[in-house]
């Protein structure tokens, strides 16, 4: 394995850019990692079937990498495609009675909104709609989130981070309230894990879904799922594959006589997985996690939050509205902005972007996600680029 030091580039040796703030959006993949998908290629290319085996433990190895990420158990921990399969295996999977009720919030990515409302469709549920905006305050507006779980609803989906002002959500806080009435807490985790702390056993957790192509520094098409233990025996899988069975293998081992439609399906999490998984994805996927592991989630998040206290005061000076919360606890590694009046949040990243400083625009806003490689030499390069880009 490479070293990974913060601030330090040399393991992006072709990344163009020369300041890639966009790791809320997708992340270069280190040459590590590339070079990991090459060798999960060069491997099948000459062995075929036979390098099913060690790639298999590798995916075992990543599952522990993951679980102490976020503070959970190897075996609690099944791969998915990306974060929208893991939110619909719960959505779809979940013990829903006709009439439950389901917490969704106003101003969340629609990746952890639209499966729900889909589920509320199919299953006659009750959706109840909180503001994301309650949250933002410097003190928390829980009246409307309280009122929501007043009316007992089964389940609340929340993410880690707010994709547009880079919230970090009070999720301790949350899970409390909902066990409190019986309710459980789902959370997408795709703009927190690998950069912001998280632990989902601290925390009180009990599902979390997360793709692995923004700050888990990986590729498209790889994706994990938590579920917390005694929340498995509930769900009821509704997309399941010849995988998803207890001694699946048996067909192809044990000897004639195991061709069986009837098996149990899987007690634990890997009965989403189902069939054959994206192979050069996890193998990216577990490279970048051990960089990540390597230095850990809290230092990594710490050093972002210097970046941040750099460069916020240049922007403010310049006009731009920081929504950054004032909190520690409150922020994560998205700093976001609103640009002053006459800009325009979407060309002006457009032409950063050919001055070689990569950033993103969702819904109007200005948004900067550094991450480890990511150094304060860089800051200059992104300051003159605004000023140049606003001329």
């Amino acid at each position: 394995m490479p070293v990974s030091r913060l601030g330090e580039r040399k393991l992006f040796p072709r990344l163009e850019a020369r300041a890639y703030l966009n790791h809320a959006a997708i992340s270069a993949p280190s040459a590590a990692a590339m070079e990991a998908m090459g060798r999960w290629a060069q491997d099948f290319e000459t062995r075929g079937a036979l390098a099913y085996g060690a790639w298999a433990e590798q995916r075992d190895v990543l599952r522990g990498d993951l679980a102490t990420l976020i503070g959970a158990q190897a075996d609690d921990i099944g791969f998915v495609a990306n974060t929208m399969h893991g939110v619909n295996a719960v959505a779809f999977g979940f013990p829903w009675q006709a009439g439950d009720g389901v917490v969704v919030f106003e101003g969340e990515y629609p990746t952890n909104v639209v499966p729900w409302l889909r589920a509320a469709e199919t299953f006659s549920l009750r959706v109840h709609r909180v503001a994301v905006d309650d949250f933002m305050r410097e003190s928390i507006t829980w009246d409307c989130f309280e009122r929501a779980l007043e009316c007992k609803p089964r389940l609340v989906a929340v993410s880690v981070v707010q994709f547009q002002s880079g919230l970090r959500m009070p999720l301790r806080a949350m899970a409390e309230r909902c066990h409190a009435v019986g309710a459980q807490l789902f959370v997408d985790g795709v703009q927190a894990c690998g950069a912001t702390p998280i632990d989902v056993t601290l925390e009180g957790v009990d599902y979390l879904a997360c793709g692995s192509h923004k700050w888990l520094m990986g590729v498209e098409g790889a994706g994990f799922l938590y579920v917390r233990p005694e929340r498995m025996d509930a769900l009821r899988p509704t997309l399941t594959g010849g995988m998803s069975y207890e001694g699946a293998f048996d067909l192809l081992s044990a000897g004639e006589g195991h061709l069986r439609y009837d098996r149990p399906l899987r007690k634990d999490v890997r009965v989403f997985e189902g069939g054959m998984l994206g192979g050069p994805s996890l193998s990216a996927l577990g490279v970048s996690v051990r960089l990540i592991n390597a230095i850990g989630a809290k230092a990594i998040f710490v050093y972002v939050q210097a970046l941040h206290d750099a460069i916020e005061p240049e922007l403010v000076a310049r006009g731009f509205e920081s929504l950054r919360h004032a909190e520690l606890e409150r922020r994560s590694c998205i700093l976001s902005f609103r640009p002053p009046a006459g800009v325009a949040a979407a060309p002006l990243c457009t032409a950063l972007a050919e001055r070689g400083v990569v950033c993103s625009s969702p819904d109007g806003l200005l948004r900067l996600s550094p991450h480890w490689p990511n150094s304060s030499a860089e800051i200059p390069i992104v300051l003159d680029a605004i000023d140049a880009s606003r001329n």
